[in-house]
């Protein structure tokens, strides 16, 4: 077995949600939940199909992001991964009904920090291990950092 690290670095204003599922089906699943929710959110999804022809199953509705979530899931090659590349969206509007999708098995991460997959190969194929997701803490937030912190929720609609 050989362990791997593969970096995804996002363009500016850009977050990914990166899961395992378990069927074809998922593709659509994902599209039409985050249609469902939002009409202004800019998305493609790319999922690695397991079985069959496996190929890189593509949606979304901006051909970039689409191609971005392509290149992305071609680089992780994992069998059932799924990764979602979302712009004027947040994670959070989405995750509750991507959890509650029945073919969704298990989210690795929502982020919008550069991450690493670290991904095991053996002659059968490869498999997500973890997700390393942006940076080491560098301390303990101060009370200017707690203000900092509830103002920017506020600002981007979101508050304690």
């Amino acid at each position: 077995m050989e362990l791997r690290s593969i970096a995804i670095a996002l363009h500016e204003g850009c977050n990914l949600i990166l899961g395992q599922t378990h069927f074809i089906k998922t593709i659509e699943d994902l599209y039409e939940i985050i249609v469902s929710i939002s009409t202004q959110a800019k998305f493609g999804i790319a999922f690695c199909e397991a079985s069959g022809p496996c190929l890189i199953r593509i949606a979304g509705n901006d051909p970039t992001l689409q191609n971005t979530a392509a290149q992305h899931a071609e680089a992780i090659g994992a069998g059932h991964s799924f990764i979602i590349i979302l712009k004027e969206a947040y994670p959070i509007n989405f995750l509750n009904a991507i959890k509650q999708c029945p073919e969704v098995c298990t989210i690795y991460c929502a982020t919008a920090n550069p991450i690493e997959v670290i991904v095991a190969e053996t002659p059968q194929g490869r498999g997500i291990l973890g997700v390393i997701d942006g940076f080491s803490p560098q301390g303990i937030e101060t009370k200017e950092d707690v203000v900092t912190r509830q103002e920017f929720l506020r600002r981007i609609g979101y508050k304690l």
